[in-house]
């Protein structure tokens, strides 16, 4: 009976962490450096190749022929008996194994060989059996074909640097234009339509355009384009807004004389949710246009949020407020409590009790335990007039609050909560005394008292339902 083999257990390949290359390796100049050095290297290598072999045949050949002219003139003088003059010898010392079987197989030839230290230059014959030498000095030949591959290596790479310099300096202007057009591009997609590259290449027809000006002037006819369309879009809902508060004022008038009873307190109702939409709408052209102002001073963040609190609570939302940490915080209290109210007022009309306000240093927490924010909004942010199927409003309110905590200078950031809920974060700048700011710069405004009556913050409409997003884009 035989056993089965023990399996063995598979062998489990680790796959090793990919080393990432520098991001400078990835930018367009490196890459030119690198083509432009190795195609001159290849043709500063062809080229000295080709001179080294032209010229050292061309010694070498000269050599030969003075060394065989020489040993020619030794033979006829050794066959007539004659005595030669000391420069020819048979079976001299020094002659190279392999020239001398050459002379003693009958044949001519030249080698050189080192004698002495000094290259020398021989040739040999046949005479009697043996080998009929003569040797010639090869030194200033050799030192020829050294100061020439010296001469070509040099020349290289000057040809080389002057390439390089020429080559970085052509493409670097070439990248720093790429570089302001993209700069441009990024201010354009931050907000600031009124960025142009203006290229210079593009204004002047007597100047030709290469791509880059052509990318250029096409970025710039895009932001043109997109600006005026924006600015009619805004100007159309600024416009409609107004439009619709005149008759909305007389509508409101007219629907306070209606008599006691349920058919007026639906058109009452339904003015003040006009109402409320005209003057989201009009904040928000007002956002869009770049024309808020904040007025900065130096708060406590609990009580202000604890006033917000209040306020909602008068309107039958019951919103629990949990102070971790208090600190002043330098806003404007108007525009903060807008955006605490618009949160909260989100919380209640889409998520589900309860709804917690935290306070932790210069941040507020508003948390509800409902379903939580959509994906779409967790991805992209608010937008306006979206709301989930089902829901009610019309996508205003957290519009709203990203675009005053933008003027803030706060953070704003949605997203849901580990435990379930939808998580609003909002973080404001600290306040910092004089004594611990670098520069020992005075406040903006000394603290004010909290508890100074305000004009109350009017709450987002019903229909904010947008989550994930940072509002990092000052505005003044």
């Amino acid at each position: 009976m035989t056993r089965p083999a023990p399996v063995r257990p598979a062998r489990r390949w680790r796959r090793l962490p990919r080393l990432r290359r520098p991001a400078w390796t990835a930018t367009l100049t490196w890459k030119a450096a690198v083509f432009i050095t190795v195609m001159c290297c290849a043709l500063a290598a062809l080229l000295g190749a080709l001179v080294h072999v032209s010229v050292t045949r061309q010694t070498v050949d000269q050599a030969r022929e003075n060394a065989l002219s020489k040993l020619e003139a030794v033979t006829d003088a050794y066959e007539a008996g004659e005595s030669a003059d000391g420069s020819g010898a048979v079976d001299p010392p020094g002659l190279p194994p392999g020239l001398r079987e050459l002379a003693l197989s009958g044949q001519r030839g030249t080698m050189v060989s080192d004698v002495g230290g000094r290259p020398t230059m021989w040739a040999a014959g046949p005479a009697d059996g043996r080998a009929l030498a003569v040797r010639i000095d090869y030194t200033l030949s050799a030192q020829t074909i050294s100061g020439l591959d010296r001469a070509i290596v040099g020349s290289s790479a000057l040809a080389i640097g002057a390439t390089l310099l020429a080559g970085a300096f052509s493409v670097t202007r070439v990248t720093r234009r790429l570089h302001l057009t993209a700069q441009v591009a990024r201010r354009i997609s931050a907000g600031d339509l009124d960025a142009r590259v203006n290229d210079p290449r593009t204004g002047d027809p007597s100047r030709g355009e290469d791509e880059v000006a052509a990318v250029s002037g096409a970025l710039d006819t895009m932001a043109a384009t997109l600006q005026g369309k924006l600015l009619s879009e805004q100007r159309f809902t600024a416009d409609v807004a107004h439009e619709l508060r005149t008759p909305l004022t007389g509508l409101s008038a007219a629907a306070e004389l209606l008599p006691p009873g349920r058919p007026a307190e639906l058109v009452r109702d339904r003015v003040r949710r006009m109402r409320a939409l005209t003057e989201d709408l009009l904040e928000i052209s007002r956002l869009d246009a770049g024309r808020e102002t904040v007025d900065l001073d130096v708060h406590e963040l609990a009580p202000l949020a604890e006033r917000v609190v209040r306020m909602a609570g008068t309107s039958g939302s019951e919103t629990d407020l949990t102070v971790v940490r208090d600190t002043r915080v330098e806003t404007d209290k108007r525009r903060l409590e807008r955006v605490l109210g618009n949160l909260i007022s989100n919380a209640h009309k889409h998520g589900a009790r309860p709804v917690v306000v935290s306070v932790d240093g210069p941040a507020v927490s508003v948390r509800d335990h409902g379903p939580g924010y959509p994906r779409y909004l967790l991805e992209h942010g608010p937008q306006r007039f979206r709301t989930e199927s089902g829901g009610t409003g019309h996508g205003l309110g957290l519009t709203i609050a990203v675009g005053q905590a933008a003027v803030l200078g706060a953070e704003l950031e949605f997203a849901n909560a580990p435990g379930g809920g939808a998580l609003a974060r909002l973080t404001l700048p600290e306040y910092a005394p004089p004594a611990d700011r670098p520069d020992g710069a005075a406040p903006a405004a000394p603290p004010s008292d909290p508890g100074t009556p305000t004009a109350p913050a009017t709450h987002g409409d019903e229909g904010t339902d947008m989550p994930h997003t940072r509002s990092t884009d000052k505005r003044t």
